[in-house]
């Protein structure tokens, strides 16, 4: 494999990942640019990037869609890769980029993701093959600035990667319910804005939903123990998401009769 830097700039997002950043640094050493942006990490997150040769800024959190692209804006390269800390590009997927940025079509290209959840790759569910869109013309592209659930905005024809990218999606079930936590309060904070209501039924009858859509009729059953807590994680991030909102909406009417 050639030892040539690939014309690319990798743009990463971080919060304290001193544990798992290095290994994506490191899978993405093909790349002629790796930008990160931290957001005030109280590990060695920052340390560790400057040490793989990552240009670093620190930047106040404004939600995941605006803080990815805020890496975007400082990538000098016309092709952009979007990637987690805690996800990897494999040596095969690394050629397929290359063969991309050498005669791609699209403006774009997703890859297929390998989800491992508690050690296990998740097949169902929707799990795989998650296709997400990664890979893009930096002027063809931009994020959405949704706080949570962000994607890409694509202006062009959009290309299908055979490698996947490989996902990491926790360090263990502590870090799950942090995760809950994150992102159902982000959730919450989302549909506030928008106007949205909710109520204890409705966070309880939208959470069971979610549990049965992903564990009954998708298949989640399938990937075994891991399959049954993932869907169990998904029950919760849908009812505390719900849950809190409802929490906000009361906050606002005690504001407005005080």
């Amino acid at each position: 494999m050639s030892t040539e830097k690939l014309p690319l700039s990798v743009a990463i997002i971080t919060k304290d990942e001193e544990d798992r950043l290095a290994e994506c640094l490191a899978s993405v050493a093909f790349a002629a640019e790796v930008v990160v942006v931290d957001s005030d990490s109280t590990d060695r997150t920052v340390e560790i990037a400057r040490e793989f040769g990552a240009v670093v800024h620190v930047e106040p959190w404004q939600g995941f869609g605006r803080q990815k692209q805020l890496a975007i804006d400082r990538c000098r390269h016309d092709w952009v890769l979007v990637l987690d800390a805690d996800e990897r590009v494999s040596p095969e997927a690394q050629v397929e980029i290359g063969e991309v940025l050498a005669a791609g079509s699209s403006v774009a290209y997703s890859f297929p993701r390998k989800n491992y959840f508690c050690g296990r790759w998740l097949k169902h569910a929707g799990w795989w093959p998650d296709r997400v869109v990664r890979l893009f013309r930096k002027d063809s592209a931009r994020m959405s600035e949704r706080a949570v659930h962000e994607s890409l905005e694509v202006h062009g024809p959009v290309g299908e990667l055979r490698q996947p990218l490989i996902h990491y999606a926790n360090k263990g079930l502590a870090q799950t319910l942090s995760k809950v936590n994150h992102y159902s309060s982000a959730g919450a904070e989302e549909l506030f804005a928008q106007g949205k209501s909710a109520s204890v039924v409705k966070a309880l009858l939208r959470a069971a939903w979610s549990f049965l859509h992903g564990y009954v009729l998708r298949g989640g059953f399938l990937d075994r123990g891991e399959g049954f807590i993932m869907a169990v994680s998904d029950f919760m991030n849908v009812f505390f998401k719900y849950a809190k909102l409802r929490e906000l909406q009361r906050q606002k009417e005690k504001d407005t009769l005080s």
